[in-house]
């Protein structure tokens, strides 16, 4: 029994906006928190880009984080802004296999891709150091920080929102690297989980440097986090919400134009030395309204699953007696990603603000494209989506043909 309850709330678990670097949320049901819980559970149990040119000819932004999410659309946006545009990766090979071009496309023509482990200290400021001897006057012009655990655990959190994210800092700073541009989260602002307790942290180490300038921005919900349910509702089920659908409100934005907001703070100076809130251009909007304008798009009369918020309670509570009792860090990283679903199931991701809103793209015109065109893939964020194939990609050209 209480695995089964364990498996309806972690079904309909809500993700988060900004725990991980490709997964977020708003407090709506998202695909990489579920399967990140169901794993917790289980493991307890048992088109080419051109550059803009001219203007930032010479100008050097280096892009941590780049595979991630928002990552790989920040890089393309720095390279169609005109930046040299260097992208720090772990691994090269995911980015220049085969496989790697049909999963990336076109995010990382006009980029330099550089290998290069964030966690790696004084390996970070040695490639920095490299990378600012082609600087105009030896110095990057920017340093664009997106990344953030995968999972949201302490352990990663620590690692990945604080501890690898300093070291982009304290590399930036030995380099005398102009300007810091960091991709936190809205839900910093009200913090009860550990990786908003590790970025604000974070936060607080960059407000109280002053060898370079920087603009904080948290964004509220992304657009793939608040479509995870598409495949499913396609194939007929209901839509899954919480309460009565009404709990929580968000106005998302889109990846493309929050890696615009990120290129575009490394000049703009009203956004000097501040933190942003950011949301996208819609009104407030609540889990039920996105479920409307999901089966609107995919031309299916709607069809709603309310599920009690108390499953939450239920399960995390179970777990964290568990992890107490037995000392145990499995069943203690699970009760975490509980909370981190109870979070977004209860918090407003949203702001109201003219000046917090970015953007042109509306959730509606997102729904109505992948209704047609299907989801881009995403191995952290989708459950159902299936990564790209090299058929997949004939087919394609074939079409275009």
């Amino acid at each position: 029994m209480f695995k089964a309850v364990v498996a309806i709330a972690v079904a309909l678990s809500p993700a988060t906006t900004c725990a991980f670097a490709p997964s977020v949320s708003g407090g709506r049901a998202s695909t990489s928190v579920q399967m990140g819980i169901l794993d917790d559970i289980s493991n307890a149990f048992g088109g080419a880009v051109q550059p803009a040119g001219g203007a930032r000819k010479g100008q050097i932004a280096v892009v941590a984080g780049a595979t991630g999410y928002i990552g790989k659309s920040t890089v393309r946006e720095s390279v169609r802004q005109g930046y040299k545009t260097i992208a720090l990766v772990r691994d090269k090979s995911k980015v220049e296999s085969d496989e790697g071009k049909m999963l990336y496309g076109t995010f990382f023509e006009g980029a330099e891709v550089v290998e290069c482990d964030v966690c790696d200290a004084d390996k970070l400021t040695e490639t920095l150091k490299d990378i600012s001897t082609e600087a105009p006057g030896g110095k990057i012009d920017a340093v664009i920080s997106c990344l953030a655990s995968r999972s949201g655990i302490k352990k990663d959190a620590y690692a990945i929102d604080y501890q690898a994210t300093l070291n982009c800092l304290e590399s930036g700073r030995a380099v005398n690297a102009r300007h810091f541009v960091l991709l936190s989260a809205f839900c910093v602002k009200n913090p009860w989980l550990q990786f908003q307790q590790a970025k604000l942290k974070l936060e607080a180490a960059l407000e109280a440097q002053s060898d370079m300038t920087y603009s904080i921005v948290r964004p509220t919900a992304f657009f793939k986090s608040v479509s995870g349910q598409l495949e499913v509702v396609q194939q007929g089920a209901p839509f899954v919400m919480f309460g009565d659908g009404t709990v929580t409100r968000c106005n998302p934005i889109s990846e493309a134009d929050l890696a615009t907001y990120l290129i575009d703070s490394i000049t703009d100076k009203s956004r000097l030395n501040k933190v942003i809130n950011l949301g996208g251009p819609d009104e407030p909007l609540t889990m039920k309204k996105q479920g409307e304008m999901l089966f609107e798009a995919v031309g299916k009369e709607p069809n709603f699953f309310y599920a009690p918020l108390w499953l939450f309670d239920a399960i995390i509570d179970s777990l964290q007696w568990v992890a107490d009792t037995f000392n145990s860090e499995t069943f203690e990283n699970a009760a975490e990603t509980g909370r981190i679903g109870k979070y977004y199931a209860v918090e407003d991701m949203l702001t109201t603000d003219p000046e917090e809103k970015f953007g042109t793209m509306t959730l509606q015109e997102h729904y109505n494209k992948i209704a047609v065109e299907g989801q881009e893939y995403d191995p952290y964020t989708t459950m159902f989506a299936k990564a790209p194939t090299k058929v997949d990609e004939e087919e394609k050209e074939k079409v275009a043909a």
